[in-house]
């Protein structure tokens, strides 16, 4: 690029104004997505506000600029997938390796965990494995705004406009597509008051946290509902963050014991338990097979 000093006089204007559009005209893009926004959300926001949210606090969320409707993450739910995970990597030797210096970077956690909970640390550790590779893939969608869109599908425009938005060769029926529309938004619903409350009593900015499309959150891919019943203070520093290891450690702990798991209980039932953190038969028995690998 050529430097500005060097330009001819109106060339340097011209120059100058191409360089600063964007800051020049950011007030005017913020004032737009505030609109869309509000096109989007308003009847969001209303039915939030009637269900006992604070006004004020909800029009300052909604009012946020990083509020998007995000069709990106939320079409995932809607269209046919070809694709499988692949449980298998997680056995490899290589993983299993990774998995083991986990456990002895985190053994105080984990063995804190086991003490209270029941649960063998081994089973923690392969569940973080899956879940988020060892706390290293955490998720890049923006938990509120995926929850906002999805929650927001109950008004007919709205769902309408995220029909067209989805490709035509990967879209579910057209009667598939209403179904399950009407359950995820529903659905979304719920997690997204969970969510605020959750953000709410632990003073975290909603705007700040990214997670998986479906809106699941930390080291430990917590929904926000499961956050406030479950989610456990693995650290003593009177919060629940699941991106910090300790709380994670003992929120996933604390989840399986609350579905039954004891310590020292056969396959079957161990199997029927980790059914309930994910419900893939696959991935219980993958679970299974890394804890297995690590006590070897």
């Amino acid at each position: 690029m050529i430097p500005v000093k060097y330009c001819s006089g109106k060339f340097r204007q011209i120059l100058i104004c191409f360089l600063f559009a964007p800051l020049i005209f950011l007030p005017f893009i913020n004032e737009a997505a505030g609109k869309d926004n509000a096109r989007y959300f308003n009847w969001l926001e209303t039915k939030l506000v009637g269900d006992g949210f604070d006004a004020d606090s909800m029009k300052s969320l909604f009012k946020n600029p990083k509020l998007s409707f995000n069709v990106k993450d939320v079409t995932l739910f809607f269209v046919h997938s070809e694709s499988r995970l692949n449980y298998n990597q997680y056995l490899h030797p290589s993983v299993i390796i990774l998995a083991k210096k986990y456990m002895q970077v985190h053994l105080s956690d984990l063995e804190a965990a086991e003490k209270r909970y029941g649960v063998d640390k081994e089973i923690i550790t392969a569940i973080i494995l899956v879940e988020t590779n060892l706390g290293t893939l955490l998720g890049k969608s923006p938990v509120f705004s995926t929850l906002a869109t999805m929650a927001s599908l109950a008004e007919p425009q709205l769902k309408e406009k995220l029909w067209r938005r989805i490709p035509a060769k990967k879209r579910l029926t057209r009667k598939q597509y209403e179904k399950k529309v009407d359950q995820k938004a529903e659905w979304a619903y719920n997690e997204l008051k969970a969510f605020i409350t959750y953000t709410s009593v632990e003073k975290i900015d909603p705007y700040s946290i990214c997670g998986s499309y479906a809106g699941a959150m930390g080291i430990s891919q917590f929904m926000p509902s499961n956050i406030m019943p479950l989610g456990r203070d693995g650290d003593n520093d009177g919060r629940v963050d699941l991106f910090n290891h300790a709380d994670a450690i003992a929120s996933i702990a604390n989840y399986l014991k609350h579905y039954g798991w004891r310590s020292g209980m056969n396959a079957k039932d161990a199997y029927k338990v980790i059914f309930k953190y994910n419900h893939s038969k696959p991935y219980v028995k993958t679970i299974l097979a890394i804890a297995n690998s690590l006590k070897g």
